[in-house]
């Protein structure tokens, strides 16, 4: 069992290695982190882990808001990014690696737990809900923000998934997390003061939905994976490049499409 695991969490590093998620995030979505620690509350003097950091989006808001933070990830190549970043925002905060399903925190240690658009991938949900309850503190605050199974790009992953494999066992797709039901229920009595809101980014740097299925191509990691899984069927490949074109146009408004995600926030129970 643990060896599957572990083989799950080297194709995980792998995936998110893949492309160029740094340059993504930077481009289309780094707003959202100052959306999520606005939201948390965070502010001067919190300590503050970020949980499958990425490059930071989240974790330099924090920092610039006066945290001390903590940015993990279980991709040291995202967290080189993340350096290089928060060097660009002149922040100082610490990077770990670490995978959230087993962090490397002691309980009750952050003062906020957040994570923008990253624990979500943890497949295994309720391990990784149980870690975050873990290390922030009573009447400390969590805050996450998740794309929505019905937004773009939870039905993004929807689309790919007939062309991906098989997930591994007890693994849950990752836009659950973007269900508020979904997600009450992995954090259950351990928290209190639930806030949940559906809201949307609007993007609108893709001239064409081709333009838009192609930046992904290149950059982020999950559809990398799945294009190579199918690199050596030219039908496969054709036909996922019109779905995911096909997408892009059914979400169309002019040359902008809003991405719907979920932000979540709450206080651990005494």
């Amino acid at each position: 069992m643990g060896d599957t695991i572990d083989t799950v969490k080297a194709g995980h590093r792998k995936m998110w290695a893949l492309g160029d998620y740094p340059s993504l995030a930077a481009e289309v979505i780094w707003d959202l982190g100052g959306v999520l620690v606005e939201a948390a509350g965070v502010g001067s003097g919190d300590r503050v882990l970020d949980i499958a950091a990425g490059s930071g989006n989240a974790a330099i808001a924090a920092a610039v808001a006066g945290a001390d933070v903590v940015a993990s990830d279980l991709t040291p190549d995202l967290l080189e990014a993340g350096r290089k970043e928060a060097a660009r925002h002149n922040t100082n905060l610490e990077w770990r690696e670490a995978d959230a399903e087993a962090l490397p925190f002691a309980d009750a240690e952050f003062d906020a737990v957040v994570s923008c658009v990253g624990i979500m991938f943890a497949p295994h949900h309720q391990a990784a809900a149980d870690e975050l309850v873990r290390v922030c503190r009573p009447g400390g605050t969590i805050g996450l923000l998740n794309w929505t199974p019905e937004g773009f790009i939870g039905q993004m992953f929807a689309t790919m998934k007939p062309f991906a494999p098989p997930p591994p066992p007890g693994a849950q797709p990752p836009p659950l997390w973007g269900d508020p039901d979904h997600v009450r229920k992995l954090l259950g009595d351990r928290v209190t003061d639930v806030k949940a809101d559906r809201r949307t980014i609007r993007v609108d740097q893709f001239a064409t939905p081709e333009e838009f299925r192609d930046y992904f191509k290149a950059r982020y990691g999950p559809t990398i994976a799945v294009y190579n899984r199918i690199a050596d069927d030219p039908d496969k490949v054709a036909a996922l490049d019109e779905a995911l074109a096909d997408l892009a146009r059914r979400h169309a408004q002019g040359t902008s499409v809003d991405w719907e995600y979920l932000l979540l926030t709450a206080r651990r129970a005494a």
